[in-house]
């Protein structure tokens, strides 16, 4: 049975920036939970942030991949440049997920971390822009396939692909 990586807030964990949970009670993920295929994940926490924490946002276009890339970087509200620890976070992340043979995550959409296709736009303004998070790039970038908690039925359409016997054929 495969595991997925979890941002840990969507579990309800407390840890996004303002202290609180960003809870998903979907029935696929408490299915995954009751099954304990489910990985909890903070990678900003897993990267060294306290919560809560000022909040934080890539500085410019290209989001995660350009943060990874050098070309960007990640800046909390406050000035303070936070790219290390979002680095560090996502890397922590891939590590457990390699470890674990982890071919799926679902994270959490419109976080600098872990958007998977919308962040904010760096400006504290509260604009969104099409981008991902830096972990969700590391992620993706490794071959981990990244959803988001609103296309859970993606994630298990995937999964149930992933486990089927070595003889049927996976859908494309």
């Amino acid at each position: 049975m495969q595991s997925i990586l979890v941002s840990a807030c969507l579990l309800g964990e407390a840890v996004r920036y303002n202290g609180g949970d960003n809870r998903c009670d979907h029935a696929l993920l408490q299915r995954w939970l009751d099954e304990g295929r489910v990985v909890p994940v903070c990678p900003e926490v897993a990267g060294g942030l306290p919560t809560p924490r000022p909040p934080a946002e890539i500085t410019r276009s290209g989001g995660g991949r350009a943060v990874l890339d050098g070309e960007a970087r990640v800046l909390a509200v406050d000035g303070r440049d936070v790219t290390e620890q979002f680095l560090r976070g996502a890397e922590r992340a891939l590590a457990h997920a390699q470890a674990m043979g982890i071919r799926v995550a679902v994270l959490k959409e419109g976080s600098p971390s872990c958007g998977t296709g919308a962040i904010y736009d760096g400006s504290f303004s509260g604009t969104k822009v099409t981008g991902v998070g830096v972990t969700a790039a590391c992620l993706a970038q490794a071959g981990v396939r990244v959803f988001s908690e609103h296309q859970l039925a993606d994630a298990a359409r995937l999964l149930e692909q992933l486990e089927r016997a070595p003889g049927e054929k996976a859908e494309p």
